[in-house]
Protein backbone atom coordinates (compact mmCIF):
# COMPACT_ATOMS: atom_id res chain seq x y z
CA UNK A 1 0.00 0.00 0.00
CA UNK A 2 1.24 3.74 -1.17
CA UNK A 3 2.01 5.92 1.54
CA UNK A 4 -0.73 9.21 1.68
CA UNK A 5 1.02 12.06 -0.07
CA UNK A 6 1.22 15.51 1.46
CA UNK A 7 -0.25 18.70 0.24
CA UNK A 8 3.39 19.75 -0.72
CA UNK A 9 4.28 16.72 -2.36
CA UNK A 10 1.06 17.06 -4.09
CA UNK A 11 1.30 20.49 -5.74
CA UNK A 12 5.15 19.36 -6.49
CA UNK A 13 4.04 16.66 -8.72
CA UNK A 14 1.31 19.00 -10.07
CA UNK A 15 3.91 21.86 -10.75
CA UNK A 16 6.25 19.23 -12.52
CA UNK A 17 3.18 17.84 -14.79
CA UNK A 18 2.44 21.55 -15.89
CA UNK A 19 5.71 22.16 -16.70
CA UNK A 20 6.11 19.17 -18.77
CA UNK A 21 3.16 20.17 -20.53
CA UNK A 22 4.57 23.68 -20.78
CA UNK A 23 7.89 22.49 -22.52
CA UNK A 24 5.93 20.20 -24.85
CA UNK A 25 3.86 22.95 -25.89
CA UNK A 26 7.11 25.26 -26.39
CA UNK A 27 8.84 22.96 -28.22
CA UNK A 28 5.55 22.12 -30.89
CA UNK A 29 5.82 25.75 -31.10
CA UNK A 30 9.30 26.25 -32.31
CA UNK A 31 8.94 23.60 -34.52
CA UNK A 32 6.26 25.56 -35.89
CA UNK A 33 8.42 28.64 -35.92
CA UNK A 34 11.21 27.21 -37.77
CA UNK A 35 8.76 26.09 -40.96
CA UNK A 36 7.31 29.31 -40.93
CA UNK A 37 10.77 31.43 -41.32
CA UNK A 38 11.38 28.13 -43.93
CA UNK A 39 8.02 29.38 -45.41
CA UNK A 40 9.66 32.96 -45.52
CA UNK A 41 12.90 31.64 -46.75
CA UNK A 42 11.48 30.18 -49.66
CA UNK A 43 9.25 32.65 -50.89
CA UNK A 44 5.83 31.22 -49.78
CA UNK A 45 2.68 33.15 -50.20
CA UNK A 46 2.14 36.05 -47.45
CA UNK A 47 -1.33 34.45 -46.37
CA UNK A 48 -0.11 30.87 -45.66
CA UNK A 49 2.74 32.40 -43.73
CA UNK A 50 0.02 34.84 -41.42
CA UNK A 51 -1.89 31.30 -41.29
CA UNK A 52 1.30 29.63 -39.76
CA UNK A 53 1.97 32.97 -37.42
CA UNK A 54 -1.69 32.80 -35.80
CA UNK A 55 -0.88 28.96 -35.24
CA UNK A 56 2.59 29.45 -33.49
CA UNK A 57 0.79 32.45 -31.52
CA UNK A 58 -2.12 30.62 -30.48
CA UNK A 59 0.42 27.68 -29.41
CA UNK A 60 2.71 30.37 -27.46
CA UNK A 61 -0.63 31.93 -25.82
CA UNK A 62 -1.48 28.27 -24.60
CA UNK A 63 1.78 27.42 -22.97
CA UNK A 64 1.82 30.83 -21.00
CA UNK A 65 -1.79 30.27 -20.06
CA UNK A 66 -0.93 26.62 -19.19
CA UNK A 67 2.23 27.65 -17.06
CA UNK A 68 -0.37 30.11 -15.00
CA UNK A 69 -3.35 27.37 -14.69
CA UNK A 70 -0.60 24.76 -13.29
CA UNK A 71 1.36 27.45 -11.57
CA UNK A 72 -1.58 29.68 -9.57
CA UNK A 73 -1.17 27.83 -6.25
CA UNK A 74 2.38 27.71 -5.90
CA UNK A 75 2.86 31.43 -7.17
CA UNK A 76 -0.18 32.58 -4.43
CA UNK A 77 0.72 30.19 -1.56
CA UNK A 78 4.47 30.67 -2.29
CA UNK A 79 5.14 26.82 -2.14
CA UNK A 80 7.66 27.09 -5.04
CA UNK A 81 9.49 30.14 -4.12
CA UNK A 82 11.20 28.90 -0.64
CA UNK A 83 11.57 31.23 1.48
CA UNK A 84 10.13 34.11 -0.70
CA UNK A 85 6.82 35.97 -0.08
CA UNK A 86 3.87 34.79 -1.93
CA UNK A 87 2.64 37.19 -4.91
CA UNK A 88 0.09 39.61 -3.84
CA UNK A 89 -2.94 39.60 -6.03
CA UNK A 90 -1.99 42.51 -7.85
CA UNK A 91 0.98 40.93 -8.68
CA UNK A 92 -0.59 37.79 -9.90
CA UNK A 93 -3.39 39.69 -11.44
CA UNK A 94 -0.44 41.61 -13.45
CA UNK A 95 0.76 38.68 -14.29
CA UNK A 96 -1.92 36.60 -15.80
CA UNK A 97 -2.73 40.13 -17.47
CA UNK A 98 1.07 39.75 -19.41
CA UNK A 99 -0.60 37.41 -21.63
CA UNK A 100 -3.47 39.27 -23.05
Amino acid sequence: MSEPTTNQETMMTDHQTGSTDVLHRLRRAQGQLAGVISMIEDGRECKDIVIQLAAVSKALDRAGFKMVATGLRQCATGADTGDKTPLTEGELEKLFLALA
